[in-house]
């Protein structure tokens, strides 16, 4: 499943790309533009414009997006099998990467501890599996399961 999110919803694109979800995020595009590009890509549209949402795609009205993480697990079941494999920043998949080639572009705690390690093919932002690795986990998860 692949999303576009529109500029109303920026921490939960963010929060779906950790979960490791395609998701297109555009804080300038126009309701018909947005429209377009779902249909286009066959993206499932996210909005928190309620005139667009009765047009197109699913409306999350809160402004919380713990909140609009709840919302969202209402109406889809989210899969959580491919947890930290995209930039959250561009939206692209990581490479993986060797301890190796990391050295001296992690810190030396992070270097010593870890061993997986993960890069944006295009802003080159290295990512891996520490502390926040289990906090954000703990924290979709808390979410996810709330009644």
């Amino acid at each position: 499943m692949r999303f576009l999110v529109d500029a109303m919803l920026g921490k939960l694109a963010k929060w779906l790309r950790i979960l490791g979800y395609d998701v297109l995020y555009y804080r300038d595009l126009e309701d018909e533009q947005l429209i377009r590009l779902a249909e286009a890509e066959g993206r499932v549209l996210l909005t928190g414009d309620e005139e667009l949402g009765r047009r197109r795609g699913i409306l999350i009205s809160s402004d919380d997006w713990r909140e609009q993480l709840h919302e969202l697990v209402g109406v889809i079941e989210l899969d959580r099998r491919s947890v930290f494999t995209r930039c959250i920043e561009c939206n692209l998949p990581l490479e993986r990467i060797s301890r190796a080639e990391v050295e001296g572009l992690v810190p030396p705690y992070v270097f010593a501890t870890q061993e997986e390690f993960g890069r944006c093919p295009q802003c080159g932002r290295i990512y891996w599996k520490g502390t926040h690795f289990q906090s954000a986990l703990a924290e979709v998860e808390r979410i996810i399961n709330k009644r």
